[in-house]
């Protein structure tokens, strides 16, 4: 396990954060990557530290390890992106850095908590206000969605059918519905972390 990073405790939050950022940057234990990534995703979820996360770059810290072989590094990134973003300044920095298409190839993991935290931050980048992106509804994220909104597994169910009926017009799924070779049939559904009830 890895240990706390050294801080001051006079240096506050930023220097925390800062201590975090560079643990994660010069460590080579995976494990100790993994904590702190964990950690840093846990602190993206206070509002209060929206402002220290983007001066630290850590919204490019968790784009970037979306493409991590590691499928907890990858959990914990898109959890962080999934906390920051409601905030409109980290959904707008998210959609410049090109992160749609690190966000939707998360929706083919075998983790369940992973394919819930993209689903729940394509909607949160798809609310109103952040302009016209037309790759957050394109054709095989609506073809994914409608496969996800057969799940067994019931908050990928709930999640991927809000998706459709809130953030897809009634003609992106029946387009999407009238492709009979899904594109999305490839991608295997989540593992669950406990069995679902039928």
């Amino acid at each position: 396990m890895a240990q706390k990073p050294k801080v001051d405790p006079h240096v506050g939050r930023l220097g925390y954060l800062q201590a975090l950022v560079n643990e994660f940057q010069e460590t080579e234990s995976q494990d100790a990557k993994e904590q702190v990534l964990a950690n840093l995703a846990n602190f993206a979820y206070d509002p209060g530290n929206y402002e220290y996360l983007r001066q630290l770059q850590v919204l490019d810290l968790f784009l970037d390890s979306l493409s991590e072989e590691n499928e907890t590094l990858v959990k914990f990134a898109i959890g962080g992106l999934c906390n920051l973003s409601p905030d409109k300044a980290n959904k707008e920095h998210i959609l410049q850095a090109g992160g749609i298409p690190l966000i939707t190839n998360c929706l083919s993991s075998p983790n369940e908590e992973t394919v819930l935290s993209a689903v729940t931050t394509l909607m949160y980048l798809s609310s109103p206000g952040t302009g016209s992106h037309p790759e957050l509804t394109s054709l095989p994220v609506v073809q994914c969605m409608l496969r996800f909104s057969l799940s067994a597994n019931i908050r990928l169910r709930n999640l991927a059918q809000i998706f459709l009926e809130d953030f897809c017009s009634p003609s992106q799924v029946a387009e999407a519905q009238s492709q009979q070779a899904h594109s999305a049939l490839g991608i295997p559904l989540p593992k669950s972390e406990a069995p679902q009830q039928p």
